[in-house]
């Protein structure tokens, strides 16, 4: 019931933010096609998905988010059902800039409407900076504090590109630490790590398109059991209104 009330006061501040002001609000809406799904390391799905999302950011930094993933496939028998959504994700955050460094702290709430698993919530702060041009590190702290009550740590770096006509790529690495709940093994250690390629281009003043690979593995398979995709990628578009 608790979790009920969380989902409705999420969508009661979207509409409340919907009907502001066009100057008051961001808005922008969106879908991925992707190869698998994976999630911290974690194969969720090793057959295609999609995953659409709806964002709002407000002009005070109030940031409402709504993501969802949709399986198209079954992931060899080993998921209930197919053609179906199998998560969405409620993330309320707010966002300001400590200069040089842009710090977010929110709330998400993971749903599993199908019975894909027991649904949770956790609270996040991440703190990124801009090292030089393009170039920016930041680290990530999550912290399940309903299922799980454990923690999950991530530290990055990322180079933005800009090319002609408004083309965009963006390279990434990133490392994950999970507490002792997360850990195969009941041991806090290094957990998965992670490289990106992306790029992104407008098509119009309204909507980009968008593509990635990435490369996932795990540091110790003791940590983190080796998983069934390493390589996944995908495609979307973004209209902003």
């Amino acid at each position: 019931m608790k979790r009920f009330g969380f989902v409705l006061g999420v969508l009661g501040l979207l509409l409340g933010v919907g009907v502001s002001s066009a100057t008051a609000a961001a808005v922008s809406a969106g879908a991925d096609v992707v190869s698998a799904y994976v999630w911290r390391g974690i194969t969720f799905n090793d057959e295609a998905v999609v995953q659409p999302y709806l964002d709002v950011t407000a002009e005070n930094g109030i940031n409402l988010n709504v993501w969802g993933n949709y399986d198209v496939g079954d992931y060899g028998g080993t998921l209930a059902e197919d053609n179906e959504f199998s998560e969405i994700d409620l993330t309320l955050s707010y966002g300001f800039s400590l200069d040089p460094v842009d710090i977010t702290v929110g709330h998400i709430e993971y749903l599993f409407p199908n019975g894909g698993g027991q649904g949770t919530s956790e609270l996040f702060i991440s703190t990124w900076a801009s090292l030089v041009a393009g170039l920016s590190a930041g680290v990530d702290f999550y912290y399940d504090y309903d299922e799980l009550d454990e923690y999950y740590l991530s530290a990055g770096i990322a180079y933005d590109l800009e090319l002609p006509r408004g083309i965009g790529l963006g390279f990434g690495a990133s490392a994950g630490y999970a507490g002792n709940r997360y850990a195969a093994d009941g041991n806090h250690d290094f957990y998965d790590y992670n490289l990106s390629l992306s790029a992104g281009f407008p098509v119009t003043d309204s909507v980009d398109l968008s593509a990635f690979i990435a490369y996932t593995d795990t540091f110790d398979n003791t940590t983190l059991p080796d998983q069934d995709v390493d390589v996944y990628g995908g495609a979307g578009f973004c209209v902003n209104f």
